[in-house]
């Protein structure tokens, strides 16, 4: 308490004293042990309200015992099952359970993992994928403030995300691995990794890759075949050592025939092989007749033109070139889709060129924009000339129609840079990205599309768009995002087909441990998004002819379903909205693939030396005893005491006002009582 309040206090206990002294004392005729009485009750009362007034502030503390947490992460992926551990990997989850000490000692805290990370009551192992990686992202952010070891159960083999033993570098807490699995090693071949592109080129070879490895102490002789049906469209002998493990086989295959063509690469197993399912992998190639050349023409350097280059060429089927316009003009007839960076002087004769080819174009504006010409060059918009600039960030248009666009979280993006004053469209225009200027969204276009002449256009008004992929990393640790975000805009503007009502997005081929997600947009008569549609796909197996319908679910500003357990297989499908004459057709390829089942052994060594940089131990699924003995017997997990200080102003004590209201009414009583009133 301040020495400024407390003098306030004794004041006031003097005031107070004199107040009742001079009524019952000073002015009093009789003088008694009632007068003396009253003085009391008279005081108290002054001087209560007094500290009211004064308002002084106690300090309050208390003190409580924090126990550590015990983190418990289970692998729940097919591995587990495939290597005989469920059942341990349950009784010793269930052991942890009901120990009592160990339940005295921490807060037990139970997750699992596939792909994602996520508290559990219950196990399944069905998982397709294991993300060990993203368990220490995700815990680190909930308990890198305080005590908590991490019993991590798992065989320790990663098939998704990014390699774990650099993410735990991060990790504040001892990690204690739980080996599921043993040391014994046997002879095996696999695939260890197979690269092919996704896409080939009509009358085309497209590369293949394969890289083999061989766990084993003896020499051996096997062969590498690929099979397309039933015919073998390559060969080789391949041989191995206890020096020579491992091999890389490139060759080529020919793309010969339009759509999907289906492979099966296999290593002929070894008689005394126990494993054999990681001895194939199906993979899949999209035969394309085409590729689309997008021109990216500027004469000023930026940062834009890159991060322009390497979303479109994330899709195989696409190019991009970055050219002046002097270079553009001398090869127009290689393109089919120009983007013109920040329109200046010398681009009179390049809108004269694209006209006269009839070619589709995306404009994108900033600083360095002469929008006097371009006002003069083209009649579809003009912009307000105000020699100054604004930044403006994104908003998404939800209503938007002409193809399926994703929310990257614009919200969040950095700002683009542009000329400020108003954005006036001569056309009908669809919008994608609206303006927004201090959190308030303007009703003018960021980025917005439109159609005229039998030509589609796409405009943006701002530079900076360098900064969204890189945001978009940030957010995702991919720019995959973003890349398809460009993609389908480079699709839109690359594509003839006439707008529809139902949009319908997928991909031709999916591999066996890929997330199998169709999306779908339905649209009103006024092309606005109808969220109250019922839409759903029915898929039939053109092998077996099984047919299965699924109802598809609103997510935000589309309709999605998940197909991920499905059988492997090739597929037709329809997609159709109930009470409305619309549908979709197409076909899908789901590849067999098992990665979770190309495991023998856990990643012993891995695990081991996971426990080591993080001040942990390893442990086998059999050391129950020890592991529950060790974490109990360690000092660095003790209880912790903590105290809390609250400040408690003194009108919140409750008692006081009490005191004061009893105090009133005892003087009264006693007054009235003894005939002073």
């Amino acid at each position: 308490m301040q020495t400024e309040t407390i003098t306030y206090i004794i004041i006031s206990g003097i005031i107070a004293l004199l107040l009742a002294l001079f009524q019952y004392v000073y002015k009093s005729k009789k003088q008694g042990k009632i007068n003396g009485i009253l003085t009391f009750l008279r005081f108290t009362s002054i001087f209560s309200l007094l500290l009211l007034l004064i308002n002084p502030k106690f300090d309050k503390v208390s003190y409580f015992n924090e126990k550590p947490n015990l983190i418990i992460a289970t692998d729940n992926s097919e591995s587990v099952s495939y290597l005989n551990q469920a059942s341990k990997t349950n009784g010793l989850i269930q052991t942890l359970k009901d120990n009592e000490q160990l339940n005295e000692r921490f807060n037990l805290e139970f997750y699992s993992f596939g792909k994602t990370i996520s508290l559990s009551d219950s196990l399944t192992y069905n998982e397709k994928q294991s993300n060990i990686a993203q368990v220490f992202e995700r815990l680190s952010e909930v308990y890198n403030n305080s005590v908590s070891p991490t019993l991590l159960i798992s065989d320790g083999n990663q098939t998704y995300g990014n390699d774990y033993s650099f993410v735990t570098k991060k990790y504040k807490q001892p990690v204690f691995p739980v080996i599921l699995g043993d040391t014994t090693t046997f002879i095996d071949i696999k695939i260890q990794q197979l690269n092919v592109n996704r896409y080939a080129y009509l009358k085309n070879k497209f590369p293949v890759e394969v890289i083999t490895t061989y766990n084993g102490k003896t020499s051996v002789n096997t062969q590498l075949k690929v099979t397309s049906g039933n015919a073998t469209v390559f060969s080789k002998p391949i041989a191995y050592s206890k020096v020579n493990t491992s091999q890389i086989i490139t060759f080529t295959l020919p793309a010969n025939q339009i759509g999907i063509r289906s492979y099966q690469i296999e290593i002929i197993p070894l008689d005394n092989e126990k494993n054999t399912v990681n001895n194939i992998k199906n993979f899949a190639v999209e035969v394309i007749d085409q590729k689309t050349n997008v021109a990216i023409v500027s004469d000023i350097i930026h940062p834009d033109l890159g991060a322009l280059k390497k979303a479109i060429e994330s899709n195989e089927q696409r190019k991009a070139e970055i050219l002046s316009t002097l270079e553009f003009l001398n090869q127009s007839e290689d393109f089919q889709l120009v983007i013109l960076y920040q329109p200046t002087n010398n681009f009179r004769s390049l809108f004269n060129e694209i006209d006269r080819l009839q070619l589709n174009k995306i404009i994108i504006t900033g600083t360095k924009t002469n929008w006097a010409l371009l006002n003069r060059l083209q009649t579809n918009y003009s912009q307000q000339l105000t020699n100054q600039t604004e930044d403006f960030q994104p908003t998404i248009n939800q209503n938007y129609s002409t193809f399926i666009i994703d929310d990257l979280n614009f919200d969040e993006f950095p700002p683009l840079h542009s000329e400020f004053g108003e954005t006036k469209f001569n056309i009908p225009f669809e919008t994608i990205l609206y303006k927004t200027v201090n959190s308030n969204q303007l009703e003018e276009p960021l980025l917005a599309t439109f159609e005229t002449d039998n030509k589609r256009e796409a405009i943006l008004f701002g530079e900076g768009i360098w900064r969204w992929r890189a945001q978009a990393y940030l957010d995702e640790k991919s720019f995959n995002a973003f890349d398809n975000f460009i993609g389908k805009l480079i699709q839109y503007l690359s594509s003839k087909k006439q707008r529809s009502r139902l949009n319908v997005d997928y991909e031709s081929f999916y591999n066996g441990n890929d997330n199998v997600k169709v999306i779908a947009q339905y649209f009103n008569k006024n092309y606005e998004f109808d969220n109250n549609a019922n839409i759903s796909i029915t898929l039939k197996n053109k092998l077996t002819d099984a047919t299965n319908t699924y109802p598809f679910v609103l997510k935000s500003t589309n309709y999605q379903v998940d197909l991920s357990g499905i059988e492997a297989g090739e597929y037709t499908f329809t997609v159709k909205v109930s009470n409305a004459n619309i549908s979709k057709s197409g076909t899908l390829k789901i590849l067999e693939y098992n990665v979770e089942q190309q495991f023998l052994n856990a990643n012993v060594v891995k695990l081991q030396n996971l426990a080591t940089t993080s001040s942990g131990t390893a442990y086998f699924i059999d050391d129950t005893v020890s592991v529950i003995n060790d974490l109990l017997a360690d000092n660095r997990f003790a209880t912790i005491q903590k105290s809390t200080k609250k400040v408690v102003p003194l009108i919140d004590w409750k008692y006081l006002l009490a005191l004061i209201a009893l105090s009133l009414a005892a003087e009264w009583f006693i007054r009235k009582y003894n005939g002073l009133i």
